[in-house]
């Protein structure tokens, strides 16, 4: 099943657009292994995916620890994304999408900024072989984003546009499986919803400890919202991820 199929699907299942952004934190990889598996066991009824960063890659190990992890995303059916941020040349991209897919994620999060041709052609390529996904980086959720994501630049029309807009126009071209703008910026939410227009997911990270607001990230466009530390630091963070859960499906209605 295509990766945007198997997001539809699990949301639906799940009644929740509510993705779990796993950074946790912990002095010794055991306590973090262990605190990430409790985690993941107290909130599945609640979201649609889970989301892992470096944070547990680097200490667990690809095949190692991290494996238990997305055994534990299996058994509650819930798609894997890993947020690698690809970011290289063509053949060194291709390495890291193979391994992340081989390792059993559904998805990577990519960077457009270096382009199609011996850049993300490849990375296209296999996800499509192993009817795997690719997000793209369109506008992130941290207060410098404008320096990169928000510039100016020109086209080969000599046209003049901010750099998100000219990587949401990619999304479309390459056939992205959805893109990342950041929930702190509902703004440009909407301005690549237009151009999106549905046919490509918005994915948004930034609720909460960020400053993101739920409502208006959902009514700007985002179709998935992915939350970490608001879940994660929470006195009870089963009752966080059920609240952004039914919090979405109220906006949404």
């Amino acid at each position: 099943m295509a990766f945007k199929a198997k997001m539809e699907r699990s949301a639906k299942k799940k009644g929740s657009n509510i993705i779990l952004a796993l950074d946790l934190e912990a002095r010794s990889t055991r306590t973090l292994l262990l605190q990430s598996i409790k985690l993941l066991e107290t909130v599945h009824p609640y979201v649609c995916a889970v989301k892992l960063n470096h944070h547990l890659i680097l200490p667990l190990g690809l095949f190692d620890g991290v494996q238990k992890i997305l055994k534990k995303t299996i058994a509650y059916e819930l798609p894997t994304i890993m947020d690698c941020k690809i970011n290289d040349i063509g053949n060194t991209n291709r390495v890291i999408a193979e391994n992340y897919y081989n390792a059993g994620f559904d998805a990577v999060i990519a960077n457009p900024f270096v382009g199609w041709e011996e850049g993300l052609e490849p990375v296209f390529e296999i996800a499509q072989q192993k009817k795997r996904g690719v997000i793209l980086l369109c506008y992130m959720s941290h207060k410098a984003s404008w320096e990169g994501y928000g510039q100016i630049v020109k086209k080969d029309d000599k046209k003049q546009l901010p750099q998100y807009v000219a990587f949401a126009q990619k999304a479309l071209e390459w056939n992205a499986d959805g893109v990342v703008v950041g929930a702190t910026y509902p703004e440009k939410i909407k301005e690549v919803h237009k151009i999106l227009n549905d046919k490509v997911p918005i994915y948004s990270p930034g609720v909460g400890t960020q400053g993101g607001v739920v409502q208006s990230t959902v009514e700007a466009g985002a179709r998935y919202l992915i939350v970490g530390r608001t879940i994660i630091n929470a006195p009870n963070p089963e009752k966080a991820a059920k609240q952004l859960r039914d919090t979405v499906n109220r906006v949404k209605q």
